[in-house]
């Protein structure tokens, strides 16, 4: 009975920590391998002509209820234009109580620049459906002193009004690679949706994104190919969302087709800090006709309140796949000879 209280006790601190945040949106540690989630204006940026990207987020794995998400995106080259058109799909499923969030987007991307640099803009909007289980929350009334919560057990609290939402969401992003470095920002929910299931409104804070990263060539003098040479590629990751902000600060070691990463995250009021580990192939089905597959997996070791011992971590698994059409293989492209975001990760 005191693993089954402690549970609970930790599963409450966890809603209370998310209260906090005022519904702060989930943010991947695998950032560069949702490109689309990070920053819309990455939308088409990637060398081939499609590709379709695939993460999953399991967070504080060993918390009753779970924290689950899932981010799934397809996006099309325009090489006219250097941008492109998608859509993505996310999904958040937090808590006992089922708290679900589906949103479905789609993304026009457009650039403009040389082959000395490319900027990049993209627009994002779609609807978002919010929904809650009130017959799985606990309240106050139904936990007993010394037994804890007993399943069953009635209560006096009255559901709020709502238990589902749906609302118009937008975005738009804005990105520059110029020479060895990347740099980037994105605001989400620029309407500030209304959330609220009480009647009384909920603003959705904006979510802000900052990114930037440099790419060091290990092998500067070599006559190897890029895809053959080393590098580091240290990047900052900033986010913001009302009073809830985390700084990702960490760096990429890439060498052929292996990507492996270490990095640090702030928590601040949106939850613990941690060190996160990140492991990437890429696994080149045909690399003369632009086919590649990636697989990346990545854990999260939290430090400080919430530590290890009662969560677990978090673990992330992603899949990448890109493909160049052969109606389009000899498609002029733009900007071909700069340097392109997807150089950095």
């Amino acid at each position: 009975m005191q693993i089954f209280t402690r549970k609970y006790i930790l599963f409450f601190a966890l809603l209370l920590a998310c209260s906090r945040t005022l519904a702060q949106d989930h943010m991947y540690s695998q950032f560069f391998n949702s490109p689309v989630y990070l920053n819309p204006a990455l939308n088409g940026q990637f060398e081939g002509d499609l590709r379709m990207n695939l993460i999953y987020r399991n967070q504080f794995t060993s918390v009753p209820g779970g924290f689950n998400y899932i981010t799934a995106s397809v996006d099309y080259n325009i090489p006219k234009f250097g941008g492109g058109i998608g859509m993505i799909f996310t999904r958040g499923s937090e808590g006992s109580a089922g708290l679900i969030k589906n949103n479905i987007a789609g993304i026009y991307s457009y650039s403009v620049g040389s082959d000395d640099y490319v900027l990049s803009f993209g627009l994002q909007a779609g609807i978002t459906n919010r929904s809650v289980n009130y017959g799985k929350l606990v309240f106050s009334d139904q936990i007993d002193p010394q037994f804890g919560y007993i399943p069953g057990t009635p209560t006096s609290a009255e559901p709020p009004l709502f238990d589902n939402r749906f609302y118009f969401d937008a975005g738009a992003g804005i990105n520059l690679a110029l020479s060895e470095f990347n740099i980037g920002g994105a605001l989400q929910h620029l309407n500030r949706p209304n959330e609220s299931f009480t009647g009384t409104p909920a603003k959705l804070p904006m979510r802000g994104t900052a990114h930037a990263s440099y790419r060091l060539d290990l092998n500067p003098y070599s006559n190897l190919n890029e895809d053959e040479k080393s590098y580091l590629i240290p990047s900052v990751i900033l986010y913001k969302q009302a009073s809830a902000q985390s700084l990702n600060v960490g760096m990429q070691y890439k060498r052929k087709s292996i990507n492996a990463g270490l990095w640090y995250r702030t928590g601040g009021s949106a939850g613990p800090s941690a060190v996160v580990v990140s492991l990437i192939f890429d696994l080149f089905i045909n690399r003369d006709g632009g086919e590649k597959l990636r697989l990346g997996v990545s854990h999260d070791v939290p430090l400080g309140g919430l530590n290890y011992s009662n969560t677990s971590g978090s673990t992330e698994g992603s899949i990448g796949y890109e493909t160049t059409l052969p109606s389009r293989a000899d498609t002029y492209r733009k900007f071909e000879g700069a340097r392109r975001c997807y150089d950095f990760y």
